[in-house]
Order: C-alpha cells, then structure tokens, then sequence
C-alpha cells in the first residue's frame, strides 16, 4: 500500500470514528428531547389511568385502617382482626399496613417513587392474600381481587410510570430501569416474607 493510500485509509477510520460519535450523540439528544415531549401515543395516559386506580384504591384501604374512612374499622377494629390473624402486636401492625398502603398509594398516584410505592403495596398485598386465603380464587373466599391489585403494582414497578409522573422530571428517576424495579419488587417481597414469619 503505497503512502498516500495508508493516509487515506487512516483518515477514513477517523471519519467513521467521529461520525460513531456523532450518531451517539444525536440518539441521545434524540431521547432526551422524546422524554420532554407530551405523549405521542396512549401509552402514557394508560399508565397515568391505571396508577391512578390502584393508587387511590389502596389510599382508601390505608384511610380506612388508619382513620376508619370509607367504612373501614381504624385503627382499633383492624387492630383486632390482625390481633385474630396471628399477628403480634396487631394494632402495631394495623398502623404499619394502614400508612403502608396510604402513602403507597400517594406515591403511585403521582408516580413519585413509583417502583418503591409499587413494591410497598406489593408487599401488604401478598399478607393480604396470605391473610384471606380461603382455598379457592373467587370471592367471596377468594383472593382474585388482591391478585389483581398485586399484579397492576408489579407491572407497574417493572414499566414505571410513563412520562405523565412526578418521576419523570426527577434525574436520577426519568430513565426507568428494569434492575431497579425487579430490586424493588425483591425488597417488597422478602419484607412481606418476613412479617409472614412474624405472623407464623
């Protein structure tokens, strides 16, 4: 190869070179600019829809356990019923389960936190269905509707909340990312683990 084509050649791998990074650049700016944009499609207003429901849900359980709101016990009647299910301490354990679900369901309301709040509600879910079990899948002795509740909070760990939350203007939270929802689904279920061996 003669000396002009050896220039040539370098300066061809120079150019791919740059352009690489220029391509790297542009995508990134491409994603950046995607993620400050209104929702294109109905995915996001899908989420913003099903974070709502299960969020304001699961604030109604928690008022009711803490406040007796809703028709609920408070803090004495669900205090008791933990108290019967085998749960030391029940009426500390009605607290826990009532702020719990109430500011779990805050969170995923506004979808501040969202794979933390998810997998709150995760956790007092599986005690809810370990508490309720009755042998069957249907109500009234069913637990179908705590598997749905427990299912849309998984799914929403592992999505994240779409572009119409409170996350996606936070840094460090706008990019969802599958290890921290999946960390967070196995941190709300070996703590619902542990309060299942406390119960016995």
């Amino acid at each position: 190869m003669t000396l002009d084509a050896q220039h040539a050649a370098r300066g061809r791998a120079g150019d791919e070179t740059i352009t690489g990074a220029g391509d790297a650049r542009a995508a990134k700016a491409r994603a950046e600019e995607s993620r400050r944009r209104p929702a294109s499609t109905g995915s996001d207003l899908g989420l913003l829809l099903l974070r709502l429901t299960i969020g304001v849900t699961m604030v109604g359980h928690g008022t009711g356990k803490l406040f007796g709101w809703f028709g609920g016990s408070g803090l004495d009647g669900t205090g008791a019923f933990f108290t019967s299910a085998g749960y030391p301490a029940g009426r500390a354990f009605a607290v826990v389960a009532g702020l719990t679900e109430t500011l779990g369901g805050i969170g995923l309301a506004l979808g501040l936190l969202t794979p933390l709040a998810a997998a709150a509600l995760l956790g007092t879910l599986i005690n809810a269905m370990a508490t309720r079990w009755g042998g069957g899948f249907f109500v009234p002795d069913g637990i179908e509707y705590e598997i749905l509740l427990a299912m849309a909070a998984l799914s929403l760990a592992l999505t994240g909340p779409g572009r119409l939350s409170v996350d996606a203007r936070l840094p460090v939270l706008r990019d969802n990312r599958l290890d921290v929802g999946v960390g967070a689904v196995a941190l709300g279920g070996v703590t619902s683990a542990v309060v299942l061996l406390i119960r016995g």
